[in-house]
């Protein structure tokens, strides 16, 4: 069984024992988190299509743990003109496991 679910403004395809990384949410590491904005769930041929969102269907998931990605380097130059300007940005996470997956 899997879903696809909406959260940070991006869209996750997720089974159960999955690990990944997400937009940071406040949750403390080790707490249980139901994410309800789920947009599909399918099981073999089966599927559910959510206009927008599936109806009564919620994915348990559990905080592993918070972070920050690797740092991206963000270099912007003009030939010619002396402008040089270098910035770097690391961006926060959260990593969750998929525990269940309601429908």
């Amino acid at each position: 069984m899997y879903a696809v679910i909406k959260t940070g403004g991006k869209q996750y395809r997720v089974a159960v024992g999955e690990k990944l990384k997400i937009e940071q949410i406040p949750a403390e590491v080790g707490a249980e988190v139901t994410l309800d904005q789920v947009l599909m769930v399918g099981e073999g041929e089966s599927v559910k299509v959510g206009a927008p969102l599936v109806t009564d269907a919620a994915v348990k998931a559990t905080v592993l743990s918070q972070g920050r990605h690797d740092k991206v380097t963000i270099f912007k130059m003009r030939r010619r003109k002396h402008y040089q300007k270098h910035q770097g940005h690391r961006q926060n996470y959260t990593e969750i496991r998929i525990d269940g997956i309601s429908a």
